[in-house]
């Protein structure tokens, strides 16, 4: 197993430490950069609209604070809920506000934003500019950009999700390490949650609102840990197979032994509940180790460990699963598209990500490069993340990309729910349906 499962957690004064000299010395390195580059005089002043997400809102600053710098173009931000942001661009872009320029949606959107003409093929500007294409995380790279031949963005944020532990209740409890499997996240949930819930402190945090990047990541997470896939190398569905169903029973298991009530835990709730101290486990994004470090209302500072995904049934290597994942793309009726793409190509560069990684306050960026995942800066500040994060460089899972792929997610989404509420029948029963929807819509 991951050697991260040792939970290894800077101090809050050696961080800051290092956080601010990698920082230094990012930004100095841009900066020689820039000064040897001519800034196109045409983007002096120019404003560029950008669509992000809520937890992208700190990493939006960062990036419109430093681009100005760069080229003196004025990035203007919109925020808006994550589930949005996808649904949010194909309206303006069809409707002909064309607002717009760029934006950083779900990597599951690509292929309907593609085959509703909101976005741009940028697949022949990719291979012409200069980007260091081969230094995307292998697992990333495609998923998050490729629809049917052809490149849609670029890779912003690598969102894959890893185990997070509460050394003090695992010790409470008589627990020496983290789960290895998911039956052992189970039991280990359980002695947590039938000692301690009297106290308002649950096994986990379990992510099960209704919503694909909720409840359907927590899913995710188990389907990967099972050796489950979505769809099979043809994108035919497999999300009826043995190992799609004991995923779909663990989370059931899971959700019994929860901080209440997990079919109303969001982001923000699950969050809380763990900076709070109240859960042993949480499933969640690298860079909430960031935050539970640096941020004001943290309980776990310095008490946290981090290790990969559990596995379950016949699947022995820890898998990554790319449950969110955000891309940089190309609103089709942008009249900026020089600026754009410069934009972008910036924003995804190897510098960018590595900086975003250690910035305070934190940004909600993950790896998206090799080399700013295996950057000294990075493994300084955080080495057991950095050492869970290098799960996604191979055998990872990744959605369903192409046409309908968002309404599939909701399908799965939807009746995950309802086995969750006790509505759907058994596991074989609910995931049978799925994948006769999925047969159906996907082909």
């Amino acid at each position: 197993m991951s050697s991260s499962r040792s939970g290894q957690t800077p101090r809050r004064s050696v961080l800051a430490g290092a956080v601010l000299a990698s920082a230094a010395l990012v930004l100095s390195a841009c900066g020689s950069s820039q000064a040897s580059e001519s800034t196109p005089e045409s983007f002096e002043g120019q404003e560029l609209s950008v669509l992000l997400i809520t937890s992208h809102e700190g990493a939006s600053k960062w990036l419109a604070d430093e681009f100005q710098k760069k080229t003196g173009a004025i990035i203007k931000p919109t925020i808006v809920p994550y589930d949005e942001i996808g649904s949010t661009l194909a309206l303006d872009q069809q409707s002909g506000a064309n607002k717009f320029d760029v934006a950083a949606p779900w990597y599951v959107s690509i292929g309907d934003l593609a085959a509703d003409d909101s976005i741009k093929d940028l697949t022949d500007w990719i291979e012409e500019s200069d980007q260091d294409t081969a230094d995307f995380i292998p697992a990333i790279y495609d998923p998050y950009t490729l629809v049917d031949g052809k490149r849609y963005g670029v890779p912003f944020d690598g969102d894959t999700h890893v185990l997070f532990y509460n050394k003090e209740i695992l010790e409470r409890n008589g627990f020496d390490a983290p789960p290895a499997t998911w039956d052992e996240y189970v039991e280990q949930s359980k002695t947590i949650t039938e000692n301690e819930s009297s106290d308002g402190v649950y096994g986990a945090a379990v992510f099960g609102q209704k919503s694909p990047l909720i409840l359907g990541a927590s899913y995710a997470n188990r389907l990967a840990g099972f050796g489950g896939e979505f769809v099979d190398a043809e994108g035919k569905p497999t999300i009826n197979t043995p190992e799609a169903v004991a995923a779909a029973e663990n989370l059931v298991e899971s959700v019994k032994y929860a901080f209440p009530t997990a079919a109303e835990t969001d982001f923000g709730v699950g969050n809380g509940a763990w900076f709070d101290a109240k859960v042993g486990f949480i499933e969640n994004w690298t860079d909430l180790g960031v935050g539970s470090e640096i941020n004001d209302d943290s309980k776990v500072a310095g008490k946290w460990g981090v290790a990969t995904l559990p596995v379950g049934g016949a699947q022995t290597e820890a898998r990554a699963s790319l449950v969110a994942g955000f891309t940089w793309v190309v609103a089709e009726n942008t009249e900026k598209e020089e600026l754009a793409k410069e934009f972008i190509k910036w924003a995804a560069s190897s510098e960018v990500n590595e900086a975003l990684l250690t910035a305070e306050p934190a940004t909600g960026i993950d790896p998206n490069r090799q080399s700013s995942l295996e950057s000294a800066s990075y493994g300084s500040a955080y080495p057991a993340l950095q050492e869970a994060n290098r799960a996604t460089l191979a055998g990872t899972l990744a959605w369903p990309t192409g046409r309908n792929a968002n309404q599939a997610a909701q399908i799965l989404t939807d009746e995950l729910a309802k086995l969750l509420a006790g509505q759907g029948g058994s596991a074989q029963e609910t995931m049978d349906r799925i994948q006769s929807e999925w047969e159906r819509i996907l082909g």
